[in-house]
């Protein structure tokens, strides 16, 4: 694979007197933008886009669907950081497409199939499993046998992202981390949109629940094997609030609401079960 049109160029302007200026317009932009999510761990803050978090938390998802360990999506994500920036890209280096910039060509998929977030994750996984001693390997090196990239050191500089939002979308982390999107407008409810992608995603990890086919609101709740897998739904909710018309996520004694302006979720007094997740819909 290579660097896509998306990685950050460093241009003549940046070296003026005007760079203070320029970084600070920038983060007050990024601070102040009504839609904008984040994942927090420790000493690493990544900001994304809902756009971007929603493949981030795809990425995971299919993991978890398929028993992988963790390292399996840090993996996956830095790759996709560095190929994409976690965009669905319809371009790229020769007939390079989507989050891994897989070529037809070269036997990912066809076209469509390599722009399905699902469908590239999947072959993406497919390949990576076929690494011997991945489970083990340098992050960057496993990636760079998956992906043959003509820039293979890339991969390390994203490591770190990967491994943050891996750790936090795989459920890992549970409540004791930050996961949070702060959006402006609601969309309309899609409750059977979000059934199917989340046993497109997830598969027998969960058992989902939801309104019946046609109705435009309503609760959809999702029973996961363990905590880890209800965390891991709970944020995938969040990620993909945007574009699902999701209004309010509740797992165990946290919820997350849509109309809250600050990036946090709020801590109940009672309890619910800990691998139950309730997704309301606008």
């Amino acid at each position: 694979m290579r660097r896509t049109a998306g990685t950050l160029v460093v241009v003549a302007v940046m070296a003026v007197s005007g760079l203070g200026a320029v970084v600070g317009a920038r983060w007050l932009v990024e601070e102040v933008r009504p839609d904008r999510c984040l994942v927090k761990v420790g000493d690493t803050t990544v900001r994304l886009t809902p756009e971007q978090t929603a493949n981030a938390a795809t990425i995971a998802a299919v993991s978890v669907g398929r028993g992988l360990p963790p390292r399996a999506a840090t993996i996956a994500l830095a790759t996709a950081i560095q190929e994409s920036k976690l965009r669905n890209l319809r371009y790229g280096d020769a007939d390079s497409q989507g989050l891994f910039q897989q070529r037809p060509s070269q036997g990912w998929g066809s076209v469509a199939e390599v722009t399905d977030p699902v469908h590239a994750t999947g072959a993406f996984y497919d390949a990576l499993v076929e690494v011997p001693g991945w489970e083990t390997g340098v992050v960057t090196e496993v990636a760079q046998e998956v992906q043959r990239s003509a820039f293979p050191e890339a991969y390390a500089d994203h490591e770190q992202e990967g491994r943050a939002l891996a750790s936090v979308l795989t459920g890992q982390e549970g409540a004791g981390t930050l996961m949070t999107c702060r959006l402006a407008d609601r969309g309309a409810g899609d409750p059977v949109g979000l059934v199917t992608a989340l046993q497109e995603q997830f598969g027998t990890v969960v058992e989902v629940a939801g309104p019946p086919p046609g109705a435009g609101t309503g609760t959809v709740t999702v029973r996961a094997e363990d905590a880890a897998a209800a965390w891991a739904v709970a944020t995938w909710a969040v990620a993909h609030a945007d574009s699902r018309g999701v209004v309010v996520v509740s797992v165990g004694d946290r919820r997350w609401v849509r109309d809250r302006s600050a990036l946090e979720w709020d801590v109940l007094e009672q309890t619910g079960p800990a691998t139950e997740v309730v997704v309301e819909l606008g």
